[in-house]
């Protein structure tokens, strides 16, 4: 008896040493990058006042130190990278490593002055992540910690809060969920542009959400990562006036919706309003250090406003709820605007320089949203956007991104210069740029460009390459040379997505795009790729780029093709209009088909993520029309002509070039075939003929198809042979 005693008491105190060590957020990491791989790894945790990891050697072990696991996941990222040859991005989190890691012969040490590392636009939340269930999440918050962020705005599950704050106020299920908006369209809703669209949501889906954030926000924690709340911002819904007596402004209607209604500073019941809501907020997720509110985002009104009285009340509640919180707003437009900000204290807010690398408003004077002040004594972050919509095209502005960043630094705004940021509208995109904006923290003085794009594709493929160095180098001189002055929202977007019209040029309305590259230089380029693919097959992260850049190559050619097709059209060559147009159809054709290979660029991987979070075929269909709405149509006939929105989160994914945009070309061409034969058709109503597309449920494969380089050669030659 004593005997077996002993023995359950050695194995209790092994389940607490196997518990103990598996507590480690660095060390279960690596477990999920490849089993067995913490084994190979010494962590240590050092107390420091500074931010920092080193690398150094223990007999055959490499060892990864920092002073909180952030840091030491960062240390584990730059040692993967730039001395084992392994690069871990959102195309694939999991690596085979070596049986014996490369030993750090020096130990190597980096050090940060750039205290927070943020991630996430709003609109992040509803282009790329609305329909990720907790496997996806969990990658995502490895990825974070791996480049270093620290400071995330996380914003799941905030529509289960204001569900039960209305219902405490007094609303039904049935008003609740006229106000709070579908699952692709949250962004705008907590953004205080819409209220509504995309619902009613299932009661499930408020449950699913809350425990999804949960696990979200646990896993932040146990890294030290600290989660950004969407704070009270005074929002409310826009009948609040009727049906609570509050006194509300009307801040107008946003791209043909109309926006909630904000109340008022001084009403008496702002505070009560606003501490129910932390209540309610508290109770699901905890306390946090950081909230982030963002009143008359883009264009909202603000007639009848005492904005330093609205500032101020909206610190205040914040302040309550938690005394150390800090307010994050976006510095979008003219918010945050001057007279809500200028008189509160310094420390108690850190503002994001939204658009940092086109329209920075922290006190450059060559900035078309120059503010001469920057922020004054708030604390404020560079942080870059580079994505519009979730849109799909190779952009960037590369040289310009690391130029500014130190500019920044050692300007006179630098002493308020607390982080860098990633605020795309989409993410899962441009990985190199990403990259390279979240090595800037730890680079201490301005760095080589050619040179670090040489040492990324020895990371990123394992391997050098002359070959692959002189492509890269070569689009970073063309297409991810975007010019500082050029102010366009995101990429170059691929004609093939356009609206037909006369003259089609852009796809979305607000894109402000130039002609700033040769196209040729991107063929050049993707046909360097090309001719070494055979030495790169089954590598995950070339393939992804190979198929990417090709894309990128056939949306050029399909550009020139289409300008054929104008020409042709305004002479009256109907023969040559005819070749032209089938060419460009036959190069949309194989654009989907290239891009069939990879799961990245399908549709059906958006739309099975979506229906996979439905508990019932109507739930699924809801969550399905959401995802085919947001990147067609994006909202209802008004919104969508009138308010400019429609194709603005267009995808050139495979699966919705040849069903959508194939369609919407080959009307047009049969359109204009018909004015050549003199006849007068009726104009094409083209949102009659987008809509019917959304409420299908036909179902899209998820799964890559076809062997990717042998595709890619085939169809490049076919394209440019």
């Amino acid at each position: 008896m004593i005997n077996s005693m002993k023995i359950i008491h050695l194995l209790c105190l092994l389940f607490i040493a196997v518990i103990a060590k598996a507590a480690s957020p660095v060390e279960a990491l690596l477990e999920r990058i490849d089993k067995g791989a913490s084994g190979k790894f010494i962590i240590e945790q050092i107390k420091s006042p500074v931010d920092f990891f080193e690398l150094d050697q223990k007999g055959n072990k490499v060892v990864i130190r920092g002073n909180n696991p952030v840091n030491i996941a960062v240390g584990l990222n730059w040692y993967l990278k730039y001395h084992a040859g392994i690069h871990l991005s959102w195309n694939g989190m999991q690596a085979k490593l070596p049986e014996v890691l490369p030993a750090v012969v020096r130990k190597e040490r980096h050090e940060t002055d750039m205290k927070y590392r943020y991630d996430f636009n709003y609109c992040t939340y509803s282009y790329t992540m609305a329909f990720w269930n907790w496997e996806r999440w969990e990658k995502e918050i490895d990825w974070m910690a791996l480049h270093g962020i620290n400071l995330p705005l996380a914003m799941v599950g905030t529509d289960g809060v204001w569900y039960n704050v209305l219902k405490k106020l007094g609303y039904n299920k049935d008003e609740i969920n006229e106000f709070i908006a579908g699952p692709g369209f949250q962004a705008w809703w907590l953004m205080n542009n819409l209220e509504g669209w995309g619902g009613p949501n299932p009661d499930s889906w408020y449950k699913q959400q809350i425990t999804l954030q949960q696990r979200i926000v646990k896993r932040m924690r146990e890294y030290g990562i600290e989660p950004v709340f969407p704070g009270y911002s005074g929002m409310v819904p826009h009948n609040a006036k009727e049906k609570l007596g509050l006194n509300v402004s009307d801040p107008g209607l946003w791209c043909g919706y109309h926006r909630p209604a904000f109340l008022q500073p001084t009403d008496p019941r702002f505070q009560e309003i606003a501490s129910l809501y932390y209540k309610e907020l508290n109770k699901l997720y905890g306390k946090a250090n950081f909230y982030s509110m963002d009143p008359f985002h883009e264009g909202g009104s603000v007639a009848g406003v005492d904005l330093e009285a609205a500032g101020k009340a909206i610190m205040q509640a914040m302040k309550k709820n938690n005394p150390k919180a800090v307010w994050v707003a976006q510095a979008w437009q003219a918010n945050p605007r001057s007279q809500m900000i200028e008189n509160l204290k310094a420390g108690d807010m850190i503002v994001l320089d939204l658009f940092s690398e086109s329209r920075p408003q922290w006190g450059d004077p060559e900035s078309t949203w120059h503010r001469k002040d920057g922020f004054g004594q708030h604390d404020w972050i560079y942080c870059m956007l580079l994505n519009y919509g979730g849109n799909v095209g190779l952009h960037g502005k590369m040289a310009h991104v690391i130029d500014e960043y130190y500019k920044a630094k050692e300007s006179s705004f630098g002493k308020t210069l607390c982080g860098v940021g990633m605020t795309m509208e989409g993410s899962e995109n441009n990985p190199v740029m990403f990259e390279l904006l979240t090595e800037l923290p730890w680079r201490p003085v301005h760095f080589d460009k050619n040179e670090w794009l040489k040492n990324y594709t020895v990371a990123r493929y394992g391997k050098a390459n002359p070959t692959v160095q002189e492509a890269w180098i070569l689009l970073s001189n063309s297409i991810y040379n975007c010019p500082p002055e050029n102010t366009q929202q995101g990429t170059h977007e691929s004609i093939f997505c356009a609206r037909p019209s006369d003259h089609p040029y852009l796809v979305s309305s607000w894109s402000e795009m130039s002609d700033y590259y040769n196209p040729d230089d991107v063929i050049r380029a993707a046909a360097m790729m090309v001719s070494v693919a055979d030495q790169f097959t089954g590598n995950n992260n070339f393939e992804y780029d190979l198929v990417d850049i090709v894309r990128q190559a056939i949306a050029e050619k399909g550009r020139l093709v289409e300008k054929v097709v104008e020409a042709s059209f305004a002479s009256g060559d109907k023969q040559l209009y005819n070749t032209a147009a089938n060419r460009f159809l036959q190069l949309l054709l194989l654009q989907d088909e290239l891009l069939g290979t990879r799961p990245e660029f399908k549709v059906g991987n958006w739309i099975a993520r979506a229906r996979s979070l439905g508990n019932t075929p109507e739930e699924k269909d809801l969550y399905e029309w959401n995802a085919r709405v947001q990147i067609t149509t994006w909202g209802n006939r008004n919104a969508a002509d009138k308010g400019g929105l429609r194709d603005y989160a267009h995808k050139e994914w495979n699966g919705i070039l040849k069903d959508f945009y194939y369609m919407r070309w080959k009307t047009w061409f049969d359109y204009q075939n018909e004015l050549l034969d003199g006849k007068k058709p009726t104009a094409i109503d083209f949102y009659a003929l987008e809509e019917p597309w959304t409420k299908l449920t036909d179902s899209y494969s998820s799964e890559p198809e076809g062997d990717c380089i042998s595709t890619v050669k085939r169809i490049f030659k076919e394209v440019f042979n």
